[in-house]
C-alpha cells in the first residue's frame, strides 16, 4: 500500500520505522513544522522529520492540515492510508477523505478509556493497573473512531509515563503494522467503540506537575511518574522552583506537611499520610543531582518545608 505516515515526537518512531522496513511504500510524512526545543530553544526538525529525511521521504510540514497546498499535495501523492501516532494537529475532514482507506490512529490507551492528548500520564496518575493501545479508523469526534486493534500493557508499579510510553510505542508499531496489513489484506474489520467507559486525558500542563504534599504519600508517587520526563514534577524550597524526580513512599513516623528530614542516604518529606523520600532533584540553575547530595548542598535547617 502506498502510505502517507503522520507523526512527531519520539514515540512514533518505532511505527515509522516499522512502515519503511515493510513491504508498504511510505511515499511522504506528514509532521508539525520545526520548533523551539532544549535549553537553547534551537529551532529543530522533529525526530520523525529526521528519520524521513534520512530514509529520503518527502517531509510535509504544514502548519494547519487544512491549507490548501498540503491537501492538494496530498492529493497528487494518492495514499491509499494514513497512519497516525501522535502527530499533534487536528485532521479536517477535506484530509480525511483523500487516502482511499482513510487515517488510521495508534492510541496509547485501551478505548474509548483516556481519549485525549495525554492518555499514558492519565494512566499513570489515576493508579490504572492495566493499559495497553488501540488502532482505530479516525473520525470528527475525537478518538471515537471504530477500533481495528487492541494491545495491552501492564503498568509496573514504579513506571513512569516515559517508561510506559516507551513500551506501548513498541508495541503499538507492531500493532499499526498489522492492522495496515489487515486493511491491505481485507482481514481485518473496525468495530465501532462502546458508549460505556468513555474517560478523557486532556494535555498535562506544567502547573499539573506541582506536588502538593497535602496529598497522601500514594498519590504524590503517582501525579510525579505521571509527569516524568515531561514537564516534570516540582515544588517550591525557599522560594524558587525545585524540580522533582519521582518520589517514593516510605513506611516511616508521619512528618509535618511538607518538612525536610534530612538522613545519610535519603532525604523525607512530609506529606498528608506516610513521607516520600525524594529522588533526583534539580535547583534553578543546577544540574540534576541525588536529594542527598543537593540537600548537603543547601545545608537544610530543622524545620524548613518545601512546599
Amino acid at each position: 500500500m502506498r502510505l502517507v505516515f503522520a507523526g512527531t515526537p519520539a514515540p512514533a518512531l518505532p511505527s515509522l520505522r516499522a512502515f519503511l522496513e515493510s513491504d508498504h511504500e511510505v511515499v511522504a510524512v506528514v509532521t508539525r513544522p520545526d520548533a523551539p526545543a532544549g535549553r537553547g530553544r534551537k529551532v529543530e526538525r522533529s525526530p520523525v522529520a529526521e528519520l524521513a529525511a534520512e530514509h529520503g521521504v518527502e517531509v510535509l510540514t504544514p502548519h494547519k492540515a487544512g491549507d490548501p497546498e498540503f491537501l492538494a499535495r496530498l492529493r497528487e501523492l494518492a495514499p491509499d492510508l494514513c497512519p497516525v501516532v501522535a502527530y499533534g494537529a487536528l485532521l479536517p475532514e477535506s484530509a480525511l477523505a483523500i487516502p482511499t482507506h482513510g487515517w488510521v490512529n495508534l492510541h496509547f490507551s485501551v478505548l474509548p478509556a483516556w481519549r485525549g492528548a495525554a492518555p499514558v500520564q492519565a494512566a499513570v496518575r489515576h493508579g490504572d493497573d492495566i493499559t495497553g493501545a488501540t488502532t482505530f479508523r479516525i473520525v470528527k469526534a475525537l478518538d471515537a473512531g471504530p477500533v481495528f486493534g487492541v494491545v495491552t500493557e501492564r503498568v509496573r508499579e514504579r513506571d513512569t509515563a516515559g517508561d510506559l510510553l516507551g513500551r506501548l510505542a513498541e508495541s503499538g508499531a507492531r500493532l499499526l503494522l498489522s492492522t495496515v496489513d489487515g486493511v491491505a489484506d481485507g482481514s481485518v474489520r473496525a468495530v465501532e467503540q462502546p458508549e460505556e467507559g468513555v474517560s478523557y486525558a486532556p494535555k498535562v500542563t506544567v502547573d499539573d506537575g506541582r506536588l502538593d504534599f497535602k496529598l497522601p504519600a500514594q498519590t504524590l508517587d503517582r501525579v510525579a511518574r505521571a509527569v516524568t520526563p515531561d514537564p516534570g514534577a516540582w515544588a517550591e524550597f525557599r522560594g524558587e522552583r525545585l524540580k522533582l524526580g519521582p518520589v517514593t513512599p516510605v513506611d516511616e513516623q508521619a512528618l509535618p506537611v511538607g518538612e525536610v528530614k534530612v538522613e545519610r542516604r535519603r532525604v523525607l518529606v512530609g506529606t498528608g499520610t506516610e513521607p516520600v523520600a525524594l529522588g533526583e532533584v534539580q535547583a534553578q540553575g543546577k544540574k540534576r543531582m541525588a536529594a542527598t547530595d543537593w540537600a548537603r548542598g543547601v545545608r537544610i535547617e530543622a524545620g524548613e518545608r518545601i512546599s
